[in-house]
């Protein structure tokens, strides 16, 4: 009896430890589950992070107000953290961007200009408050507020997990779209603060390079309730070298941009 006992506690126990297991994991599914633990979530989303130091590739960037059409070629190089340098050609090399946690730089060399500044650059224009950690994780497929931070809720949808922030926050407040089967981000989408202008970022294709998971295609639209502006960066040849150089030195004779 006492020996029948022990094995009851047992089960019990397996049970009960089972079923706690279950309020905190999140495993791959075709939909999203409903009421979804998000503390869980969280955590399956952020193990799933690119983990990248040093990052090269090639991307070919097509820009489209519905008037025009442009592209270009661009030549990325980043370090974690530190800067990100982009080349653009167009048959020629025509620009240069330098952006680090303090100052975006660039100079373009149709017009001669060159600029030398803080994110104002970025932020004035759309009322938005980007930083370098930003530029960063649109990169790399990561979202612009970590899920593991603060208070989150979940919309109900048939497709994703989505994601809006709760409470008080300085800054943007994106919400969030993710793949309820690899748990990757598909789409960040923001209401421009004090404008109806709506920001979207959509990653329309993942690869995976040396183990990491990274866009592929990503898409970058402005609407004004009239207008879209549409930039797709497409990727390739993306690799982690050891080390990168980032030539950048601001050509003597050109005008500065005052901003």
């Amino acid at each position: 009896m006492k020996q029948k006992l022990q094995y009851l506690i047992f089960f019990i126990g397996l049970i009960l430890t089972f079923s706690a297991c279950k309020s905190v994991a999140v495993l791959p599914t075709k939909r999203p589950l409903k009421n979804v633990d998000i503390t869980a979530l969280a955590s399956k989303i952020k193990s799933n992070y690119p983990r990248v130091d040093k990052l090269r590739s090639r991307i070919r960037a097509t820009y489209d107000d519905g008037k025009r059409t442009q592209q270009i070629i661009v030549q990325l190089r980043m370090e974690n953290k530190k800067k990100v340098w982009m080349s653009a050609t167009m048959i020629i090399p025509i620009a240069k961007l330098m952006i680090t946690p303090e100052q975006i730089s660039f100079y373009e060399k149709f017009q001669k200009n060159y600029f030398h500044g803080n994110f104002d650059l970025i932020n004035a224009p759309l009322n938005t408050s980007f930083t370098y950690d930003d530029i960063e994780n649109l990169l790399l497929g990561k979202p612009f507020l970590d899920p593991a931070v603060g208070r989150w809720k979940q919309i109900s949808n048939p497709q994703y997990y989505i994601l809006i922030p709760q409470g008080k926050r300085s800054g943007i407040a994106p919400t969030l779209f993710f793949d309820p089967v690899d748990f990757i981000l598909k789409e960040q989408r923001l209401v421009v603060p004090g404008t109806s202008n709506t920001l979207s970022v959509k990653y329309l294709n993942h690869a995976r390079v040396s183990g990491e998971k990274l866009p592929q295609r990503i898409e970058i639209s402005l609407f004004d309730g009239t207008n879209l502006q549409q930039l797709e960066l497409e990727f390739n040849r993306t690799d982690f070298p050891s080390s990168l150089n980032f030539p950048f030195e601001i050509p003597e004779g050109y005008s500065k941009i005052e901003f």
